[in-house]
C-alpha cells in the first residue's frame, strides 16, 4: 500500500469533500498524512478518522485580494516547508494537492524529487472564480494570471482530476493535455446521506416544507427562495421554508422575512447545523431547493447539496446552468430560471400541487445519478491512486 500526504487550504475534519476521499483511502489500506489549516485551539498534529493530521495556523479570512494573495502565498510556503520536512522522513509514494489555489500543487516540490508522484485536485475554476468573486471581466490581467498558473500547475502534477466533464473541457481548451484529467464527482457520501435511515422521520402533513441548506452568500440564492416564499404565501398557506446555514447575508435575509410577514413561514437555524440534526430536517422536508445564481462560474460547478437531496430521495428544485442542464433534464429535477423568483414560485406551486410528479422526479433522479453515486467515483478514483503508486 501506497504511503500519501494529502495537501489542502482547509480545516479538517470539516471539509466533508477531504472526508470521502480519505476514508476511500484508508479504507484501502493507504496510509495518510494530512497538511490543512488549524486555529489556535486545535492541535498542531493529531491522529483522526485513521490518518495524522498536520495543521499550520494559516486561515483562510475574509478580506481584500491583497489579504487573499498573502495568506495563500504564506500557506503555500508553510506548507512546502512541512512537507519537504515530512517526505525526507515517510518518502511518500504520492502528494495528492486539493486546490485552491492550483500554486498550492508546488508545495509538493521535494517530495516529487525524491521521487513522489503529485495527483491534483481541481475542486475549482480559479480565473471563473475570481472572475465571479471580484466581478472582473474574462480578460482582466488577474483572470488571465489565473489562467496561467493553473496551466502551470496541471503541467507540475502527474495527474489530475476534476468534478466533472464541463470543468475537465475547460481546463483543456485552456491548454492541459486531455489524457492527464479525469472526472470524479463530487456526489453525496451516502453513510451520512443515507435515505434508509430515515424513513420514518416525523412529517407533518398540514405543513408542505421547501429547504435549503448551505452558505448563506448572494451568489447561492438564498434570497430568491424567500422572495419565492413571499409571492406564494396567500396562495399556499401551509407553505413553510427551513433554511440551514449561515453567511454574509444572514443579516439581510432576516430583514427580508420581516418585510414580506413571513416570521413564522421562514425558519432559519441559528448556524450551520449539526450533520444528524441536517440530516433528519432533509428526511422531513417535501422538497429541497438549490437556487445558484447563474455566472460563469457557476455555470461549470455543480452544487453537491443538489446531490445530497437526490441521495434522500427528495424532489430537487434547481436553478438551470449548463452543468445541471448537462446531467440532469426536466425528467429528473424541476429547473428555474436563476434568480427569478417568479419561476421559482412557479416551480414550488407545481410541486406542491402534484405529488405524482414529485414521485416521478425522485425515481427518475434516483435511476439518472446512479452512475454518479460515490461507490462508483469511489472506485475511479481508487484505480487512479493506484496506477500513480505503481
Amino acid at each position: 500500500m501506497a504511503r500519501i500526504c494529502l495537501i489542502r487550504l482547509g480545516h479538517y475534519p470539516q471539509d466533508p469533500r477531504l472526508q470521502k476521499e480519505i476514508r476511500a483511502l484508508v479504507e484501502a489500506g493507504h496510509e495518510v498524512d494530512m497538511i490543512c489549516s488549524g486555529s489556535s485551539e486545535e492541535a498542531r498534529s493529531e491522529r483522526v478518522d485513521g490518518i495524522t493530521v498536520h495543521r499550520l495556523p494559516i486561515s483562510r479570512r475574509r478580506g481584500s485580494p491583497l489579504r487573499y494573495v498573502f495568506q495563500y502565498g504564506a500557506f503555500v510556503a508553510a506548507a512546502a516547508l512541512l512537507a519537504a520536512k515530512l517526505g525526507l522522513r515517510r518518502r511518500y509514494d504520492i502528494v495528492q494537492v486539493n486546490n485552491a489555489p492550483e500554486a498550492l500543487v508546488f508545495a509538493a516540490v521535494v517530495p516529487r524529487l525524491l521521487g513522489a508522484r503529485v495527483l491534483l485536485n481541481l475542486l475549482e475554476c480559479m480565473p471563473e472564480f475570481l472572475a465571479m468573486k471580484y466581478r472582473l471581466p474574462s480578460n482582466h490581467p488577474a483572470v488571465r494570471l489565473m489562467a496561467l498558473v493553473e496551466r502551470a500547475s496541471i503541467a507540475f502534477a502527474d495527474r489530475a482530476f476534476t468534478c466533472n466533464s464541463l470543468m475537465r473541457d475547460t481546463f483543456v481548451a485552456r491548454g492541459a493535455p486531455a489524457d492527464k484529467i479525469a472526472v470524479v464527482m463530487l456526489s453525496a457520501d451516502e453513510t451520512i446521506f443515507d435515505a434508509a435511515r430515515h424513513r420514518n422521520e416525523p412529517r407533518r402533513s398540514d405543513e408542505f416544507v421547501v429547504i435549503y441548506t448551505g452558505t448563506l452568500e448572494e451568489s447561492l440564492g438564498p434570497d430568491t427562495v424567500v422572495r419565492a416564499v413571499g409571492l406564494l404565501k396567500d396562495d399556499i398557506p401551509n407553505l413553510r421554508l427551513r433554511i440551514f446555514g449561515n453567511g454574509t447575508m444572514r443579516p439581510a435575509l432576516e430583514r427580508m422575512v420581516a418585510e414580506l410577514g413571513l416570521d413564522g413561514r421562514v425558519v432559519m437555524s441559528r448556524g450551520f447545523a449539526p450533520i444528524p440534526e441536517l440530516v433528519a430536517a432533509v428526511a422531513s422536508a417535501d422538497v429541497g431547493v438549490v437556487p445558484t445564481k447563474r455566472n460563469a462560474y457557476r455555470d461549470l460547478t455543480h452544487s453537491t447539496k443538489m446531490f445530497d437531496l437526490i441521495a434522500m430521495r427528495k424532489p430537487v428544485i434547481v436553478a438551470r446552468t449548463r452543468s445541471v442542464e448537462a446531467y440532469f433534464d426536466d425528467s429528473c429535477v424541476r429547473s428555474f430560471e436563476s434568480a427569478n423568483e417568479h419561476d421559482l414560485a412557479r416551480a414550488i406551486r407545481e410541486l406542491h400541487d402534484d405529488p405524482d410528479l414529485r414521485e416521478r422526479l425522485v425515481c427518475r433522479a434516483t435511476e439518472v445519478s446512479e452512475p454518479y453515486r460515490w461507490v462508483h467515483q469511489r472506485a475511479r478514483y481508487l484505480e487512479m491512486v493506484d496506477e500513480l503508486a505503481a
